[in-house]
Order: C-alpha cells, then structure tokens, then sequence
C-alpha cells in the first residue's frame, strides 16, 4: 500500500545519486553478459564485418585474446560463432563434426591459455556448415527435416564436448534435439556439459547482419519460418520452454531480444529457471546507427537496454557490446 501525498513523495529519493544507487531495483554488472565472438580461418586475421560496425571476425590467435580480455573484464563467458571457408560448407553440413574445425580448434586454444578462468559457449546448428545456408539437412523439396538433422546435431554437440566446451547451446528449433544431445552428453562422459537451449527462437526480421558474419546469409535458399516461431506467438513459446526443460536443459534463451520482453517476463514467471537473451545482431546496429547518426548516445542506449532484460528476468544477456559495457561498469 502506498501513502498519499505529501506524507510519501516518491521523489525524495530520486534526489542525489547516492540515493538513486541505494533504492535501484535492477543491477547490472559484468558477470551478466556474454560475448559472442566470430571466428575465421588464418592466422593473425581481423576481419571487420561490414554491417556490424565495430565487431570483426577473428582468427582462432585473436579469439584467445579476445577471451582473456573478456575474463579481465569480468566477462564469465563467451559464445564462438565459426564463419567456416566455402569450400567447406556441403549440402549435409560434414564439417561440423570434423574435430578440426574452426570452432573445436577456437575452444581447444581458449581452454588452453584460460582453463576455467571463463567458460566457453557453442552454437549447435548447421548453417555455418551448410551450403544452402539451413540450420539442418533439406529433402528435395528443401524442406528442413526434422529427425534426421537432429542426429546430425547431437554428433555436432559431442564433437564440440569433446574439444573442452562448457555450454552447448543449440539454436536449430529442431523437435527433441535437447534430449537427444543430453543422452549423448551422458553416454559420452560430458555429464557437466550444460545445455543452454535457444528454445523460443523466433523467424526475426533482426537476424540479418549475423548471417553476413558467419557466411551464410549469400547462401541462403528460402526462408527458416518452417522451424523458427512466428513472432505472433507467445503462448508457443511457453509450450517450447517447457518441453525443453523436461528434456534436460539447464538453461534457456529467448532470441530477439528487446521486441521480446513479454516472452522473458512470462518464461521467468511460469517456470522459474535462468532465463537469457540474446540482444541480436540487428539490435546492436540500430543502436550503432543511432550513435553515427547523433541521434542517440551509444552508452546510454545500451545499458538502458541491458537494465530492460534483466528487469524482465533475465540472468543474462548475450550482446556484440559486452566489452565496452563491462568497461563502462567498471569505470
């Protein structure tokens, strides 16, 4: 119950900013963000991604920079996204499972110079591998189907447990592939191996400048809306969750970001477990536009952002800007 005015003035404490920080609600810090990182074939490669200004793709020397970096920064994670060579990429996506691959070599050498100073996140999909540009096998009516690329998808996992990674986090929307890849975690001695499920990942107009960075968006034949969820949906999303959950996830991701609140507060709400998102690609460049455009203050558009997920109940956030936000908490 609220008093009335003027015994309750609710902006007394808004006064000062030592006030401010004492009544704040929402606290942001370092250890809620995670980097996502791309990774490109050579040595002493920087790549800068053109749609994505400030972002690059890294060779696997500058991705083990990167990561120590995050870890001064009090970044407890980062998730690797490979941009795998053309002559690489087939119709079923083999080089996924091939133990020398960018990504299984980028997690090795994290896990090398790092150890457990910051854990390391995997994407599990074949569209960095594939060269229709789908996150699975296509038939002939290049139709993404199901079954059979969830067997693709749990030999991806274990290839990528086994190079050292710590949270495999398959973003595909196939049906069953959670508990598919937990048996495969258990049976192939990686009972540690947290899966951070992409579990309501929407068919999103925002996707756009991550495909130009991992090589797939040119490639691409048709669209993902057959396994990627209509973003009139809500409820779904709910019924997504919690199949993922009962299948062995420990965690769970909501992808967009921001044009998604609704869907982190009801997951958090309903089911009570840590709840991420992932503030995309197309996020990160309006809000770099706004900034080259001077309508907008790159700091302060950011960490209001921030501060939105984690007051819709987020643990964290997946964002291109975690650095520069981890320095500007840091101060």
């Amino acid at each position: 119950m609220t008093g009335s005015y003027p015994n309750t003035r609710l902006r007394r404490t808004r006064r000062h900013g030592w006030s401010r920080a004492l009544h704040r609600e929402t606290v942001l810090t370092p250890a809620d963000l995670i980097w996502p990182l791309f990774v490109t074939a050579g040595e002493g490669v920087e790549e800068p991604v053109a749609t994505l200004p400030g972002v690059s793709r890294w060779s696997v020397d500058g991705i083990v920079a990167r990561a120590k970096e995050a870890a001064s920064l009090g970044i407890p994670v980062v998730a690797l996204f490979p941009n795998t060579p053309r002559e690489l990429r087939s119709d079923d996506g083999a080089e996924a499972h091939n133990p020398d691959n960018l990504m299984c070599r980028a997690i090795r050498a994290i896990k090398d110079a790092c150890g457990n100073d910051i854990g390391v996140l995997t994407d599990v999909a074949l569209d960095p591998y594939t060269s229709h540009g789908q996150d699975g096998l296509i038939d002939e009516s290049g139709y993404v189907v199901n079954d059979e690329t969830v067997a693709v998808l749990v030999d991806q996992a274990v290839n990528q447990a086994n190079a050292g990674a710590d949270i495999i986090a398959p973003s595909d929307m196939m049906d069953g592939r959670i508990h598919a890849i937990r048996m495969a975690l258990e049976m192939n001695g990686h009972p540690n191996v947290q899966i951070m499920s992409y579990a309501a990942k929407y068919a999103s107009a925002f996707y756009g400048p991550f495909r130009d960075a991992v090589g797939s968006g040119g490639l691409l034949k048709g669209d993902k809306k057959a396994y990627q969820m209509d973003p009139a949906n809500a409820d779904e999303a709910l019924r997504e969750v919690a199949l993922d959950i009962a299948e062995g996830a420990d965690s769970v991701m909501v992808k967009p970001g921001l044009a998604y609140l609704d869907i982190i507060y009801r997951v958090k709400q309903r089911f009570d477990v840590p709840v991420f998102a992932y503030q995309v690609s197309g996020e990160y460049a309006m809000i770099e536009a706004a900034q080259a455009a001077g309508i907008g203050d790159r700091d302060a558009l950011v960490l209001e952002k921030l501060i939105a997920f984690k007051r819709a109940g987020c643990s964290g956030v997946l964002t291109y800007h975690a650095a520069h936000v981890a320095r500007l908490l840091n101060g």
